[in-house]
C-alpha cells in the first residue's frame, strides 16, 4: 500500500512561485507513473501533470504548459511540482496521485490513478 503526503502548499500572488512536494511511502515508488491533480472550488478534479517511472516522459494541462515543471526523485521517494507565473485561476486544492496498479505504465492527462493523497491548498491572490 503507498501512502501519499503532499507538502508545499500555501498563499501567493499572482506571478508569484510555489514548490509542491509529495512524499511517498512503499517499495515500488519508482515503478510508478505519478501525478499532480487540483480541484478548485464548486469544479471538478482535474488533470495538472504526470510523470513516467523514469521520468523520462511527462505530460501537462494546456493551462499550465510552460509555467509548471513536475519532477521526481526515486532514490527519496518524491515527485515535485515547481509552479511558476500562477494565476488565480490556479487556486485549487492540490492532489498527489500514483499509478499503482500498473508498475510501468505511462497514460498521458494522467490516466489510470488509483492512489491518492489528501491535498494540499494552493491560494493564488490577485
Amino acid at each position: 500500500q503507498v501512502q501519499l503526503v503532499e507538502s508545499g502548499g500555501g498563499l501567493v500572488q499572482t506571478g508569484g512561485s510555489l514548490r509542491l512536494s509529495c512524499a511517498a511511502s512503499g517499495r515500488s515508488f519508482s515503478s510508478y507513473t505519478l501525478g499532480w491533480f487540483r480541484q478548485a472550488p464548486g469544479k471538478e478534479r482535474e488533470f495538472v501533470a504526470c510523470i513516467s517511472w523514469t521520468g523520462g516522459s511527462t505530460d501537462y494541462a494546456d493551462s499550465v504548459k510552460g509555467r509548471f515543471t513536475i519532477s521526481r526523485d526515486n532514490a527519496k521517494n518524491t515527485v515535485s511540482l515547481q509552479m511558476n507565473s500562477l494565476k488565480p485561476e490556479d487556486t485549487a486544492v492540490y492532489y498527489c496521485a500514483a499509478d499503482t496498479d500498473n508498475p510501468f505504465r505511462f497514460k498521458r492527462h494522467g490516466g489510470g490513478m488509483d492512489c491518492w493523497g489528501k491535498g494540499t491548498l494552493v491560494t493564488v491572490s490577485s
